[in-house]
């Protein structure tokens, strides 16, 4: 029986215990020991009380394994495969990967979303976070952002333009969710294959959850991504964009920064840009569309956009309708 030892746990980073894991994956709780036994996959960590538990990195693998296996493969396949041998098993038989299932987003039930904010209200950061990955184990990545990361998003900051929640809370959920959406993200963008989205906010604008947004969005749709951060300068994000050949630069405007001088931004950043490069802009904040600008309305918009580009299929420009603002 293989082994490995087993060294205390990290502080930082995203832990699940083991019913978190099976929940986040569709793993059998009894499955996953037997992996963990029979192929060393996955292998627990110890918290200083010496309770097990498994890194975030393990759910989008233990993902394409369950694939693999729905497929007809067998476990002493896929368990122990690499990724690169474990993504040519679901090429082959017809597997994408942790490519987006068909798009039904519908909003939680209210009593979900007030779950959430009571977690937020008690800065139960563990919590919060096994609770969004079993969403996240069984939706599709824009039902999890539509259905679960926007509303809650959303609910924080009207809680503190009422001030029923105070900055407090919402600088922990941004931490929290920016974090959770980062590690989301990592897996999608180490296998994108399709053109570069560079992703970026403009200056006087420091939200960036709505920018995390479109990143997964659009890498889980297959694009690459290059992630600037929050306030740059539209020349400089320009003129990276050109460098690095990017075929969009996506940027996010919450309702906090819209105004005039985000607008005459925005301008600057088109005139910067080559033609050819697409300007996609969302969020609360986002400005009606206006030649050369495209405006996205949803992330099923952004995410669908993505894939007939990464599929190198022509787009349609810039879209309005209802929906969870994007980007």
């Amino acid at each position: 029986m293989a082994t490995r030892a087993r060294r205390e746990m990290p502080q930082d980073g995203a832990w699940l215990s083991i019913g978190a894991l099976s929940r986040a994956t569709g793993v059998a709780v009894e499955t996953l020991r037997t992996w963990e036994s029979r192929y060393t996959f996955p292998v627990p960590e110890r918290k200083p009380s010496g309770h097990r538990v498994y890194p975030l990195s393990a759910v989008p693998r233990l993902r394409r394994i369950a694939q693999a296996l729905a497929l007809g493969h067998r476990a002493g396949q896929v368990v122990g495969a690499s990724e690169e041998a474990l993504a040519r098993l679901l090429e082959s038989t017809g597997g994408a990967g942790d490519a987006p299932r068909p798009h039904s987003p519908s909003l939680p039930p209210a009593e979900d979303l007030d779950g959430l904010l009571r977690l937020v209200r008690a800065f139960d950061g563990d919590r919060l976070t096994r609770t969004l990955l079993g969403d996240w184990g069984r939706l599709s990545p824009v039902e999890f952002l539509e259905a679960r990361v926007a509303p809650l998003t959303r609910a924080v900051g009207e809680g503190w333009e009422k001030k029923e929640l105070e900055i407090r809370h919402e600088h922990f959920i941004s931490e929290k969710l920016g974090d959770l959406l980062r590690s989301l993200r990592l897996p999608f963008e180490e296998r994108a294959t399709g053109p570069l989205i560079v992703y970026t906010t403009l200056p006087g604008e420091g939200h960036g959850l709505g920018l995390q947004m479109a990143a997964l969005a659009l890498t889980s749709a297959g694009c690459r991504a290059m992630f600037l951060g929050t306030e740059v300068p539209p020349p400089q994000v320009a003129s990276l964009a050109r460098d690095l050949g990017a075929r969009a630069v996506a940027v996010s405007i919450s309702s906090f920064s819209r105004g005039a001088s985000t607008q005459a931004a925005l301008r600057r950043l088109r005139d910067a840009l080559p033609r050819r490069l697409s300007l996609l802009v969302g969020g609360d904040g986002a400005p009606r569309p206006q030649p050369g600008i495209e405006v996205v309305q949803s992330l099923t918009d952004l995410a669908d956009w993505g894939q007939r580009v990464a599929a190198g299929l022509p787009t349609t420009g810039g879209r309005t309708g209802p929906g969870t603002t994007s980007a």
